[in-house]
């Protein structure tokens, strides 16, 4: 009857066991506020949900208890794309004249809620705007708008007149990077990669603790990662845009990013 009983109690275990290994993490998706609506792009939960997470949208607010708490209750984060950074705000410049729209309540919700979660532990992967939250938060500073701040001998434009789904132009990624290492052979050889591109901030100043995983032509950063932290990362382009129409060259990026959350 013992050896009944031990027997059963290891099947339970071993069972909870592969539970745990195949569960599906909680993907936090940072909403946009610029309408005043909390809203998400369903590209981003597609993504996520191709990668095997359950996405979940978490409100704009700038309550710190409930972020914190928002925090808590997640396996991993995503930092979405959306508005610009007050610059005078979060790293002490004066806005330059083709600056666009800020949103102040979300640009606290997301710089907050990105140091919570890199306090915690927890995998972080920043879109767009994401990246440059990270930056901010951390330590770095903006272009606040690429055309009439960053010259460069090769100009790119970042800002497309293309579907959402069509990449514009090539980014270097470097070879040491996790980034190149999570994409894989998609990247080998020639290292660089086409993606599409809708912004005109971009990261200056690499926030202390951070490097540059990618740049593109015109040296605009195109990606950075954290130095004592492999699941920290930010990209400029929109991944999700170009998973959503078929494109899997970087479904690895969230499928990385649900593997750490587990």
């Amino acid at each position: 009857m013992k050896r009944i009983l031990i027997l059963s109690l290891l099947v339970t275990l071993v069972s909870i066991s592969s539970g745990a290994q195949e569960k599906m993490p909680v993907i936090g998706l940072s909403a946009t506020y610029e309408t005043g609506e909390c809203n998400v792009p369903n590209t981003y939960i597609l993504a996520v949900q191709r990668a095997g997470g359950i996405p979940v949208i978490l409100p704009v607010t700038d309550n710190p208890q409930v972020i914190q708490r928002m925090i808590e209750s997640i396996d991993g984060l995503i930092l979405t794309g959306g508005e610009d950074i007050d610059p005078l705000k979060w790293f002490g410049e004066e806005p330059v004249p083709a600056m666009g729209g800020i949103v102040p309540v979300r640009d606290f919700f997301d710089i907050h809620l990105v140091r919570a979660a890199v306090a915690r532990g927890i995998p972080v992967l920043g879109i767009c705007r994401g990246e440059q939250v990270i930056n901010v938060a951390f330590g770095g500073t903006l272009y606040q708008d690429i055309p009439s701040q960053a010259k460069s001998k090769n100009p790119v434009k970042h800002r497309q007149s293309a579907p959402r789904e069509y990449g514009t132009h090539s980014i270097s990624i470097k070879k040491d990077s996790r980034l190149y290492e999570i994409l894989g052979a998609d990247v080998a050889g020639s290292g660089k990669l086409r993606v599409n591109s809708y912004h005109h901030q971009a990261v200056k100043d690499v926030a202390p603790g951070f490097v540059v995983s990618a740049y593109a032509k015109d040296g605009i950063v195109e990606a950075i990662e954290m130095k004592n932290d492999p699941h920290v990362i930010g990209v400029q382009f929109h991944p999700e845009g170009l998973i959503s129409a078929g494109d899997d060259t970087f479904l690895p990026l969230f499928l990385n990013l649900v593997k750490a959350s587990r």
